[in-house]
């Protein structure tokens, strides 16, 4: 079969490789045009283009996939299936409509589950034990189409939204090539979603990696895991954002006397415990703002941080 391949970030990479060392026929990948990157701002492709380059594909990157000129480049390679992978565009129908038989789009959850940008970061932040990955026939309306497969992995205690997205996009990979393979047998099925069973995983906005401390260890320990990479979860200390990056829930809970939710309990280079609304949190990597990612022993050493001190909703940078 003859495939255009929609795909930028990293998390498409996997598939793109084992499209073309399986011998598919990849006509052409599609890609989001160069951005500036890095502190040079110097014009930079997508990883996916990089991938592509290296195997000599045909690359194509429309600032408008759905404009005229887009839409006329993609009919005339007549290709018989579109295959989209955190592509970054939203393909119209009238683009969903070319090719010969359809177009699939890999999502990174059990679909109906956290339809949307985010669906990585939001299992992990709502403390799901599983995820896992969606091959679906693509329709107008997002990650909705009917599921032609999935497959499953179990989200572990120390993932986060940086090792779960890498081993998601290997599942991807794999998935996408059993799907290719009952299409050209036809013994493939498209099974509805469940509509009653729908839930969303919108993009990640910087609040929403702001800690509330009234919540408990365990959220807290949830949201600094979902959140890595972006936006980071964060507090304020002495008036500057501070990024958790590494925690894990307390053995001590914050006594009945009445031990405010954000309030240091103590610190120690194993870590620094802080009063959550059910629980407390120990911190064991963070980042204060404008400096680099540090062990709390690293930190304390710089850091003059004592128990009974607070930390805050309130912030007034950002990093």
């Amino acid at each position: 079969m003859d495939i255009i391949f929609f795909g930028s970030s990293d998390f498409a990479v996997p598939s793109l490789k084992s499209l073309l060392d399986s011998g598919q026929k990849v006509r052409c990948v599609v890609t989001q045009p160069d951005r500036p990157k890095g502190r040079g701002l110097r014009a930079a492709g997508t990883s996916v283009k990089e991938t592509a380059s290296e195997y000599g594909i045909n690359i194509y990157q429309p600032q408008d996939i759905n404009s005229g000129d887009s839409l006329n480049f993609l009919k005339g390679i007549k290709a018989d299936l579109f295959i989209v992978i955190a592509y970054g565009q939203i393909l119209s129908s009238a683009a969903l409509d070319i090719p010969g038989l359809f177009s699939v789009n890999i999502h990174a959850s059990l679909l109906p589950e956290y339809r949307g940008a985010a669906p990585v970061n939001w299992a992990i932040i709502k403390g799901e034990r599983s995820t896992g990955v969606s091959a679906i026939k693509m329709v107008e309306k997002m990650d909705a189409g009917p599921v032609l497969g999935q497959k499953k992995t179990a989200i572990g205690e120390d993932d986060n939204a940086l090792t779960l997205e890498a081993r998601l996009s290997e599942l991807s990979a794999e998935l996408l090539l059993q799907a290719i393979a009952s299409i050209e047998r036809n013994d493939h099925h498209f099974v509805p979603q469940d509509e009653g069973r729908v839930t969303f995983a919108p993009k990640l906005k910087k609040e929403d990696g702001l800690i509330d401390w009234e919540r408990s260890a365990a959220d807290i320990r949830n949201l600094i895991r979902g959140c890595l990479g972006w936006p980071g979860a964060f507090t304020c200390y002495n008036g500057k954002l501070l990024k958790i990056l590494k925690s894990r829930v307390g053995a001590e809970v914050a006594s009945d006397g009445g031990v405010s939710p954000g309030r240091i309990m103590s610190v120690s280079p194993k870590g620094i415990a802080v009063a959550a609304g059910n629980g407390n949190l120990l911190i064991e990597e963070l980042q204060m703002e404008g400096k680099r990612p540090m062990s709390v022993s690293e930190f304390i050493v710089g850091h003059k941080i004592h128990p009974g001190e607070i930390f805050s909703k309130k912030y007034l940078h950002t990093i």
